[in-house]
């Protein structure tokens, strides 16, 4: 079925991307290829674990990310290895954010994961901390914070506490401020990334829609950074493209807290740099340490990740 593309979308990035952005949206028409996170909690023979799967599916493994593989199954959801927890399926661009938080297992850290439910990063970053120091997973919806427990449950994970506090409302109090060594902030947003896997995202997309969620990107991140030690890292990340919820939500926490951006660095990882203007809003040139992951740069979804520490 031909993707029809709202024009004003078509002249954001035409502007964003130049020539370039015929490819950028004829890879938004393209399907999105499925993609597995093989839970390490649960399978501890990773080798005979991919081994019996390409048995029965070609495997493609995801170059950035040693446990994910493309796989050539429609609906890896009736694969006996989801239902045992022993695989999630996680769109590839999707694991970037808990990569880029560096995690170690050794350290006993205290984690922070600001937009948790339904738990695809939280359950990620309980296998990279391999079920050590604790993750604070939180969501302010009720509703999606059942499907957090369940996944948490059904992947194995053991160090997660589950809160329910609304970050665009609270005012964060003495006990949990500058209390998190790292703190994930995949944030709420338009989506405009996931348009490969949702068509129904174009339907609902507009210009007004992205400053609505900036503004409350804004509350969610100022928030963040004061549950934030001093050195902390905070990951910032959304599965839009959209500026105003990028490089607008960091510039305007850069401004206003001790924060500095630093570079993200993933290994086999396709990446553009964060742009520095739009519409007239001079970001500065450390916004170049941002990353941009457009659709047709790794044959996934559009992303952005950002990186802070606290100074």
């Amino acid at each position: 079925m031909k993707i029809i593309f709202p024009s004003e979308f078509k002249e954001r990035y035409s502007e964003l991307l130049g020539d370039e952005n015929k490819i950028f949206l004829d890879y938004c028409a393209m399907p999105l290829k499925k993609c597995i996170r093989l839970n390490t909690l649960k399978v501890k023979d990773v080798s005979k674990f991919v081994e019996n799967l390409n048995e029965r599916y070609k495997l493609e493994n995801v170059p950035f990310c040693d446990y994910a593989y493309f796989i050539d199954n429609l609906n890896p959801g009736k694969m006996p290895e989801y239902f045992f927890g022993e695989i999630y399926i996680q769109e590839a661009a999707s694991l970037i954010p808990p990569l880029a938080m560096n995690l170690n297992p050794e350290r006993d850290e205290f984690v922070f994961d600001a937009c948790a439910a339904p738990g695809s990063k939280t359950t990620q970053i309980a296998q990279l901390m391999n079920n050590k120091g604790c993750i604070v997973a939180n969501d302010a919806s009720d509703e999606r914070i059942k499907a957090l427990f369940f996944n948490l449950e059904s992947y194995g994970v053991l160090n997660v506490v589950v809160t329910g506090m609304d970050l665009e409302r609270m005012r964060t109090d003495e006990s949990i401020s500058k209390r998190f060594d790292k703190i994930l902030v995949d944030a709420p947003c338009s989506c405009e990334g996931t348009v490969r896997k949702d068509r129904k995202v174009l339907s609902r997309w507009g210009v007004n829609l992205i400053n609505f969620l900036s503004v409350q990107q804004k509350k969610i991140i100022r928030n963040a950074i004061n549950m934030l030690k001093k050195d902390g890292i905070l990951i910032y990340s959304t599965c839009t493209l959209a500026p105003e919820e990028n490089e607008g939500v960091i510039d305007y926490a850069i401004r206003n807290f001790d924060v500095e951006i630093e570079r993200v660095d993933i290994k086999n990882l396709k990446t553009r740099e964060g742009i520095t203007e739009w519409n007239g809003n001079d970001f500065g040139r450390d916004m170049k340490k941002c990353i941009r992951i457009y659709p047709q740069d790794n044959d996934t979804e559009g992303f952005f990740v950002a990186k802070l520490r606290k100074i």
